[in-house]
This record gives C-alpha cells, sequence and structure tokens, in this order.
C-alpha cells in the first residue's frame, strides 16, 4: 500500500505539473483520497490494538515472567505497524496538499 500511495502522489505531481485535464481529475484524485485514508484509518486501529496488547503483556510480564515472549512478541509486531501507519498518514496528508493545489491551480 506503500508503495501504491507513493506512485499515485507522483503521478498526481506529474498531472498538476503537466496541467493537463486537471478539472477532470479532480473527482478521481478525492476518490483515491478517501480510498487512503480508509487505509489509514484501519493501519491506526491495529496499530492501537497491537499497542494495547503490548502494554497488557508488558503488565503481565511483570506480574508474571514468562508472559515476556508474548510481550516481545507484540513489542516486535508494533514497531513495523508503527513505521507503516506513519508512511500513510504522511503520504495521505501530501496526496491532500496536492489536491488542494491542483484546486488553486484550476481556479487561477
Amino acid at each position: 500500500m506503500k508503495k501504491e500511495l507513493l506512485e499515485y502522489i507522483k503521478q498526481v505531481r506529474a498531472w498538476i505539473d503537466l496541467d493537463k485535464n486537471l478539472d477532470k481529475r479532480l473527482e478521481g484524485i478525492k476518490t483515491n483520497i478517501e480510498f487512503f485514508q480508509h487505509e489509514r484509518l484501519v493501519h491506526l486501529i491495529v496499530t492501537m490494538t497491537f499497542a494495547l496488547l503490548t502494554v497488557v503483556s508488558l503488565g503481565l510480564t511483570v506480574a508474571r515472567i514468562y508472559f515476556l515472549p508474548l510481550f516481545i512478541l507484540f513489542l516486535v509486531l508494533e514497531v513495523p505497524y508503527i513505521f507503516h501507519y506513519y508512511a500513510l498518514e504522511n503520504g495521505v496528508q501530501k496526496l491532500q496538499a496536492l489536491y488542494r493545489e491542483a484546486i488553486n491551480k484550476i481556479s487561477d
């Protein structure tokens, strides 16, 4: 998903720079922003769920040391989720900025 988002950002940037049929592409850009926002929301929910499970397993590890492998597992899974969510968040914000730039370019 991250790769797809980055490629789409490049594509939108090229459309804005070329200024060809930009007014006709706005609706498609807006629709894709909505799709990427949905994906971002899903990953936020997954990331927060794993964060909660990590904290709970840490508490269990403090109470009973044999929960340590569970804590380590959740921690190892949480780190990539955070980086992936970070990339999605920044990508969607970049896409929204490009959308606003395209609107401003059309209205000028």
